[in-house]
């Protein structure tokens, strides 16, 4: 009976080593005066000014931003509100608190993953699996750069995958109201409750998301004018966003048109093309049970078809991996085995090898890239895109 804890306890510890390192270096790296977290900078100045009713949208850059994270505050006026908390603390210790959140959510996010899968192999138990692939996937991209930037990426993706995967009742979609409070991209899981025929908690989230609203039209009405009427239309507020690592469809039609301005007229069509079948799979999914697969078909679909999905957006990637991990024969055949892990490894490759920081990227280079770049440089979105063809012809053929 106590072999399964004593196996459990060494991943657990390193688990718990991470986060306490990072709330060290905040430490530290504030008394030594380190340039730790340049998002998380910006979020922490967006709530100071909230507090001292600094204008959020009026200047290009935060009064108190420190020189070395001068970024406009791109969010909205509701984030502010959110982000007060990181205010009562120098900048580099609120970077260290987020990043330990961060890593033990990302943990929470596993083990609600495993438990909703329930044909998953016998060796993939919730806590030993999320203490495990907890500190393994630390190193994949997305998730150390959220972590490294102190960006908000995983705490967002806990919000959704517990209200969609876990809340039910009175309080289902909240959660996801208020991750769209913070950022717009999650709004795309009001969709996905529609769809999922949830829709008591698509309208909590609608409501959610409107009650925040209107709390900080109340407390800030020039911010809120500001951020709807001007902010919220013009992403290129944050800088070019045809770099390499913006991993959205947008991004890629801004790289091949030297940043044109019509990018999103084309993406739109394409996006809506792309909806059809995503809305059939997360319907018929859901039918079936699968209730994780079903999402992730929704959270990579808005990743796509986001005007900017940075890299570090692409967390959502970890849910995918348990989920391929779970597909994997128990146990798996001595004839065909690296078959069986192919999925597993070319989703690993591409996210944890650090491609896109290897391309030739910034000050518009981007526009000279050769075919082979501009296929390497779209890894990111690639993935969601060829597992969606891979998976139609193998039911084409199924039904043939």
């Amino acid at each position: 009976m106590t072999k399964p804890a004593l196996r459990t306890r060494p991943p657990l510890v390193a688990l718990l080593f991470f986060p306490v390192v990072c709330v060290l270096a905040g430490i530290v790296g504030w008394r030594l005066g380190w340039h730790l977290g340049v998002d998380n900078a910006v979020y922490r100045s967006g709530a100071v000014a909230l507090l001292h009713g600094e204008p959020l949208y009026d200047n290009l850059f935060l009064s108190d931003e420190p020189s070395w994270a001068r970024l406009p505050f791109t969010y909205p006026p509701t984030a502010a509100l959110l982000f007060v908390p990181l205010a009562l603390v120098p900048t580099q210790v609120a970077w260290g608190l987020l990043a330990a959140i961060s890593i033990l959510l990302l943990s929470l996010v596993i083990k609600v993953c495993v438990e909703a899968l329930p044909d998953r192999p016998q060796w993939m138990t919730p806590v030993r699996t999320a203490a495990g692939l907890g500190v393994l996937l630390l190193g994949l991209e997305p998730v150390w750069r959220t972590i490294f930037l102190g960006q908000i990426n995983i705490v967002l993706m806990a919000l959704v995958v517990l209200d969609v995967l876990v809340v039910t009742g009175r309080f289902g979609g909240v959660l996801t109201g208020v991750a769209a409070a913070v950022k717009l991209t999650p709004l795309i899981f009001v969709a996905h409750l529609l769809i999922t025929g949830r829709r008591a908690d698509a309208a909590r989230a609608v409501v959610t998301f409107a009650v925040l609203q209107g709390l900080m039209y109340v407390l800030i009405p020039h911010d809120v004018s500001q951020f709807w009427g001007t902010a919220v239309q013009d992403p290129q507020r944050i800088g070019p966003i045809y770099w390499a690592g913006n991993q959205s469809l947008n991004g890629l039609v801004l790289r091949l048109t030297d940043n044109a301005d019509w990018s999103m007229r084309v993406v739109l069509p394409i996006a809506a093309v792309l909806a059809v079948p995503c809305v059939l799979w997360v319907r018929r999914l859901h039918r079936e049970g699968r209730a994780l697969p079903a999402l992730l078909v929704t959270a990579f679909l808005g990743l796509l078809v986001s005007p900017v999905s940075w890299s570090h957006h692409w967390v959502w990637v970890v849910p995918l991996l348990v989920f391929l991990l779970s597909r994997l024969p128990d146990p798996l055949p001595e004839s065909g085995r690296w078959r069986a892990l192919a999925p597993v490894g070319a989703v690993v490759l591409v996210y944890a090898s650090c491609v896109l920081l290897a391309m030739r990227n910034g000050r518009a280079v981007e526009f000279d890239w050769g075919p082979a770049e501009y296929v390497i440089g779209s890894a990111y979105l690639l993935v969601p895109l060829v597992a969606g063809v891979t998976v139609l012809v193998k039911r084409s053929r199924r039904a043939g």
